[in-house]
């Protein structure tokens, strides 16, 4: 698949670069392939969760141990200590506890819906490429001059660059539907899969092959 890389200016530069993101196997069927990439994103998630989550069960809540009354002979239900959880107060009966929400998933997997989701896009020339995306100054109003120049203002955008860029980091933090991703840093699926449109820097591919390469 050939692609033009494009200017700031939203025009061809005469270039073109050939992306080989084919599918992994023709022999794995559509839904598994889904399947997939429901598992990473599952997994990208979960491991968002900070798991800080306590309540206080019947051991840890303040209080006597002294039984309130006889077992037999009040004509009441039978009772223990004041720390009982049906009692205002009381501890809690299976609460949620600390726990981590992390699951393991092979590295080929997540290559695998990376290189999906990445594919997917280009075949429904959702990627642009772009020769050079510096700003020059700090300046919001440019980089949406650019974004509509593209005639991609509206959506959600991710752009992903192979080293940081200050001015271009300030022009776009305040921006909604634009996300800013180093790929050095590292690039998910999540982020893959919630952009509609991604804009890569014409140098951050080699590091975007290297990622894909399985």
């Amino acid at each position: 698949m050939v692609i033009d890389i494009l200017n700031p200016n939203g025009l061809k530069t005469g270039r073109q670069i050939r992306c080989n993101y084919n599918l992994i196997a023709n022999n794995i069927k559509r839904r598994t392939k889904n399947h997939i990439i429901y598992l990473e994103i599952k997994r990208f998630l979960a491991a968002q969760r900070q798991g800080s989550h306590q309540t206080k069960g019947r051991s840890q809540i303040q209080g006597s141990n002294k039984k309130i009354q006889n077992q037999k002979g009040s004509g009441n239900a039978r009772k223990g200590d004041i720390k009982n959880p049906l009692f205002v107060g009381g501890g809690r009966i299976f609460g949620p506890v600390k726990r981590k929400y992390n699951f393991k998933l092979n590295k080929k997997l997540k290559k695998i819906a990376l290189k999906m989701l990445v594919y997917d896009k280009l075949i429904n020339k959702k990627v642009k490429i772009m020769a050079n995306l510096n700003l020059k100054d700090i300046s919001t109003k440019q980089l949406i001059n650019i974004l509509r120049t593209l005639k991609i203002w509206t959506s959600q955008i991710l752009i992903i660059t192979h080293q940081r860029d200050n001015h271009l980091y300030c022009s776009c933090r305040n921006l909604k539907n634009v996300q800013l991703i180093n790929i050095r840093h590292g690039i998910n699926s999540y982020d893959i899969a919630k952009a509609y449109y991604l804009i890569i820097q014409e140098k951050a591919l080699t590091y975007l092959d290297n990622m894909l390469i399985c």
